[in-house]
């Protein structure tokens, strides 16, 4: 194993894990529901329409590109117009202000959907740089340094920007620039932390250049010919119609955890920022440590008990009416969210077949976003019907059941597919 390529695949984690903690999940969506919408309920309502539209994009698409780079050998370069164009679109987050809803959920949609396409190739480098004994505890290393860059960065924000009477470089308080200028310093740390993937990580094959056109309908023929093959791949099929629904389950909670933290348990900025630390902490512990479970137990029964952990979080946050109770469930998803992310990633590492990485990684995005609308649509359409979050939240609990009932049809493969048939 390449050691620099190693590291340099673990600081774009590290890199772009600002993004799905300040902007996702703790602040930017907060500052949306509580400020730029009209009220809560339709706050929570509309950005859980920009996540589905930003997961049907990816679902489109992901699938396609992945084709492309594994037919021309176009991974890198994507990787860096994606990363790119998600850290400028984050950057422009701080221009919309109250009542710009359009504005702001437009440059969101074009932030997430980028991050989301650039996790494809940033992902399809896994199964190269790892071999198939280590590639649990990398992928786990990934991950926890994610969290840990997330909460370095969050850190950041709270003593730069939130907590502050009087925040730093000027921002106001009274204007809430001081909210939005946490995107700046995402779009900033996103860009430092990855230039390391950027520069480091290359293809080791050699590939044939077409124009366009020719590559395009390439691609195309490809793909209805995986689709067409993909029944001879039954187990990676059953594993990605699994996640297809237990992702649902993670991306809703990612999307409105602190919304529901702010709406339901009144939580404020600095409270919010709190439970980001502390959860991210959980997390990052939870995946570097069941990182090397991973490789020990395998992918499947990581992936198990972590969903089982989540269920039982998700059910104490929704009936609790105790806010330290609440925190605890908090704690308990952090734990259990990065080992099942790490372990989902590490798992399709050792179920691709050779010669089809950046294809297959496509479909692991596509399986991730086809139905992910749905998690964060029942959320709003509930909620905005009951007038209730915790109607909205009460979803969560059923895909990561029916996730967990899935992967028990889904065999642990005792070496990485090298074959066409698994």
């Amino acid at each position: 194993m390449n050691r620099l390529k190693i590291i340099s695949w673990c600081f774009y984690d590290f890199g772009n894990s600002a993004f799905t903690t300040l902007v996702v999940t703790f602040i930017y969506s907060t500052y949306f529901t509580k400020s730029i919408a009209e009220n809560e309920i339709d706050g929570t309502f509309l950005w859980s329409n920009g996540i589905a539209i930003s997961a049907i994009i990816v679902a489109l698409f992901s699938p396609l590109l992945g084709a492309i780079a594994d037919k021309a050998g176009y991974r890198k370069q994507l990787l860096v117009i994606t990363t790119l164009s998600s850290i400028l679109a984050t950057t422009l987050l701080f221009f919309p202000h109250d009542g710009q809803v359009l504005f702001s959920l437009a440059l969101f949609v074009i932030a997430n959907v980028n991050f989301e396409l650039g996790s494809v190739f940033y992902n399809s480098y896994l199964p190269e740089i790892a071999n198939k004994e280590k590639i649990g505890r990398i992928s786990g290393y990934g991950w926890g340094l994610g969290y840990c860059g997330g909460l370095i960065c969050m850190l950041i924000a709270m003593l730069v920007f939130i907590s502050p009477n009087d925040p730093w470089f000027g921002f106001s308080k009274d204007t809430g620039s001081n909210i939005r200028a946490t995107n700046l310093l995402v779009g900033i740390w996103f860009l430092l932390f990855s230039l390391p993937a950027i520069f480091f990580l290359d293809d080791n094959r050699v590939f044939e250049r077409k124009n366009f056109f020719s590559l395009l309908s390439t691609s195309i023929e490809e793909l209805k010919t995986t689709f067409n093959e993909i029944r001879n791949y039954k187990n990676t099929v059953r594993f990605l119609i699994a996640r297809l629904i237990y992702n649902d389950g993670l991306i809703t909670i990612f999307a409105f955890g602190a919304v529901y933290a702010a709406g339901t348990f009144d939580f404020t900025f600095n409270e919010i920022m709190i439970f980001g630390i502390i959860l991210n902490v959980a997390a990052g512990l939870g995946a570097l440590t069941m990182g090397h479970l991973d490789d020990i137990l395998g992918g499947k029964r990581t992936i198990q008990i972590s969903l089982i952990g989540l269920m039982f979080a998700t059910t104490l946050a929704v009936f609790t009416e105790s806010k330290s109770l609440f925190w605890l469930s908090g704690i308990i998803i952090g734990l259990f969210a990065g080992p099942n992310q790490s372990a989902s990633r590490s798992f399709m590492g050792r179920l691709t077949p050779k010669g089809k990485i950046n294809e297959f990684y496509g479909f692991f995005a596509f399986s991730g976003k086809f139905t992910s609308f749905l998690g964060p649509l029942i959320l709003g359409l509930l909620t905005k019907y009951f007038s209730s979050q915790r109607m909205g939240v009460s979803v969560v609990f059923f895909f990561f059941f029916i996730g967990l009932i899935l992967m028990s049809r889904v065999k642990e493969p005792k070496r990485l597919v090298d074959s066409k048939h698994n």
